[in-house]
């Protein structure tokens, strides 16, 4: 069986990635920080759709929990056909607000994490001529709205160059660009969504669906959903000012 790997894999979009890799046959290797939550998720998994699941618990800002991560992708006698990065997190505040020690733990999250996890399971599957590699972007990339929107612009076009230069030795490298989704993301920032019309917002479910279809097809980009591609074009031709409209509001 084909095994997956999937980083912060016991909540929203992570564990909707492994529900439906788990259907579809797919062993797994799930990570997240909580060991608890993370043990009782492969529990779940594994009697729900008869798969193995390895729960590797690992906090990725730390050292030693990155590179048990980076030791299991290089583990060629169990080797990993598909990495979905998909932990992060946001934050609140301006850059001129936030700790620095914030601002770079959250660019680590997202953009070095990543890219050493990304650059491990690559040298493997090209040495096995397969694989697919998944970056969990946001429809953000396309608009200025700070740090969060900046490194999610890298996995974009990180997903597009390497794309461009792996797919034909056998690798795909995709970026997945959500909008609203309904998770615990905003939740855990605090902040408030009231303002979001109903009809931005995707289940997990949906979008994951339409997120294997791409990945399948080997796209170096997906925008899940017509609705969102409207709004990532509209973003890049709209001003600045336009374009970064409608911040989140603190619930405090």
């Amino acid at each position: 069986m084909p095994t997956a790997l999937i980083t912060g894999a016991t909540a929203g979009i992570g564990a909707e990635f492994a529900r439906q890799l788990a259907a579809r046959g797919n062993d797994l290797v799930i990570v997240a920080r909580d060991a608890d939550r993370l043990a009782a998720t492969a529990a779940a998994l594994q009697h729900a759709f008869g798969v193995r699941v390895e729960a590797l618990p690992a906090d990725l800002l730390a050292p030693e929990g990155l590179a048990a991560v980076d030791r299991r992708l290089a583990d060629d006698r169990r080797p990993v056909d598909l990495l979905v990065n998909n932990a992060g997190y946001g934050i609140r505040g301006e850059l001129d607000e936030n700790p620095f020690d914030v601002e770079k733990r959250h660019l680590d999250i997202h953009v070095t994490v990543p890219l050493q996890l990304t650059q491990t399971a690559l040298r493997g599957m090209l040495a096995r001529g397969r694989g697919r590699i998944v970056l969990i972007a946001s429809v953000a990339a396309f608009t200025p709205r700070g740090t969060y929107s900046a490194a999610k612009a890298w996995a974009v076009m990180f997903a597009r160059g390497a794309n461009i230069v792996y797919r034909p030795r056998g690798v795909n490298v995709t970026a997945v660009c959500p909008g609203f989704v309904r998770t615990e993301f905003h939740d855990r920032m605090a902040v408030s969504t009231e303002g979001i019309p109903s009809f931005l917002w995707l289940q997990a479910p949906q979008l994951v669906r339409l997120a294997l279809r791409a990945i399948d097809r080997g796209r170096s980009v997906v925008i899940p959903t017509v609705r969102y591609r409207i709004v990532a074009a509209l973003a890049r031709v709209l001003p600045d000012r336009l374009a970064t409209s409608g911040r989140f509001r603190s619930r405090d």
